[in-house]
């Protein structure tokens, strides 16, 4: 998996507060506990000096040092049993002061070796649907909330199949491709048609239901993409430089990136480039993506570079959306 440094930052900085409170409330608990039962803390002090205890045993010159180490063992067992039993009659757990990880796979450290920790990932997922719900209200949209009775029944002039049906099969693709990502028959998607058709809420429920999956999830419109790749080659300032370098990385290197309303943008030389990059070095990688047009395909070819046309028309599978526009029909009351 491919994950944003700046999420990763946030996820990671969540685990430290959780082991912070945690710790807070374990030494609180060991204060109430020490004032009420003053044996408990003469024996924690105890057990803390048998380390020094054991290594000078073993050092100690002409003696043999396992007898002393045994004693040593024997003496902070008891302890321990003492301890457990103090507890216990108190209504204490035994555990109770052990400070025992949460996560007991990687300690609490988010790592095992160089990989993330499930209980990290599980942080990172929840900062992802955090940042997508800024930009897409995933609060909302999802498969179990798509409507397919917004969609008109009736045969659709030119198309030879309803709406509906359209939909039907969309809807069918979109749940596939999410559900098995990384595994489903296609690996890129291209969802074309007019405005107030579904495109941006079947995107958003892709976005979320691969993000609850684990996988590093983007999303943008191509207006503000380019500008970012703009913004790297061009910018002055070396601040602004480095942060669009930091979010043109996250394009290119995410597990899937969903790039919303293509052909909004101002079809310049730079962003014909900067498109042919993003898509390419996508493919090249093995990197999912989803985009979201207004455009057909055929108006793709006319736009852009016969390359990227190229690409786009053989390596992504091409979902039309038809009928009316859902959002006027809701606001004419007819829905």
């Amino acid at each position: 998996m491919a994950y944003d440094g700046k999420l990763l930052r946030r996820a990671i900085a969540r685990l430290e507060a959780q082991k912070a409170r945690r710790e807070e409330a374990r030494e609180k608990l060991q204060g109430e506990i020490y004032r009420k039962i003053p044996r408990i803390q003469e024996i924690d002090r105890t057990l803390r000096r048998t380390i020094p205890e054991v290594i000078a045993a073993a050092l100690r010159e002409g003696e043999d040092p396992v007898p002393a180490m045994e004693a040593l063992r024997d003496r902070n067992l008891s302890l321990q049993e003492e301890r457990a039993l103090l507890l216990s009659q108190n209504g204490y757990s035994v555990y109770a002061l052990d400070g025992a990880p949460a996560c007991k796979a990687c300690g609490d450290t988010g790592f095992r070796g160089a990989a993330v920790c499930d209980c990290l990932k599980k942080l990172y997922a929840q900062e992802q649907i955090k940042e997508l719900s800024s930009l897409l209200n995933l609060g909302e949209q999802s498969f179990d909330a798509f409507r397919l009775d917004y969609y008109d029944t009736k045969v659709w002039p030119g198309k030879g199949i309803s709406p509906r049906e359209n939909m039907e099969l969309v809807y069918e693709i979109c749940l596939g491709y999410a559900r098995k990502f990384g595994r489903y028959f296609f690996n890129n998607l291209f969802l074309s048609g007019g405005t107030g058709l579904g495109k941006t809420f079947l995107s958003a429920c892709i976005a979320r239901e691969v993000s609850e999956r684990g996988f590093s999830v983007v999303y943008d419109t191509a207006v503000s993409v380019f500008s970012r790749f703009e913004a790297q080659k061009f910018a002055k300032d070396s601040e602004d430089t480095r942060d669009a370098k930091d979010d043109t990385r996250r394009y290119l290197r995410c597990d899937l990136l969903i790039l919303d309303d293509l052909g909004s943008e101002l079809t310049t030389p730079f962003v014909q480039s900067a498109l042919y990059t993003l898509v390419n070095a996508r493919l090249a990688a093995g990197r999912q993506t989803v985009i979201n047009s207004n455009l057909s395909m055929e108006d793709v070819r006319r736009r852009y570079f016969p390359q990227t046309a190229s690409r786009l028309e053989g390596e992504y599978r091409t979902l039309p959306f038809f009928g009316e526009d859902i959002r006027l029909l809701r606001g004419k009351g007819t829905l």
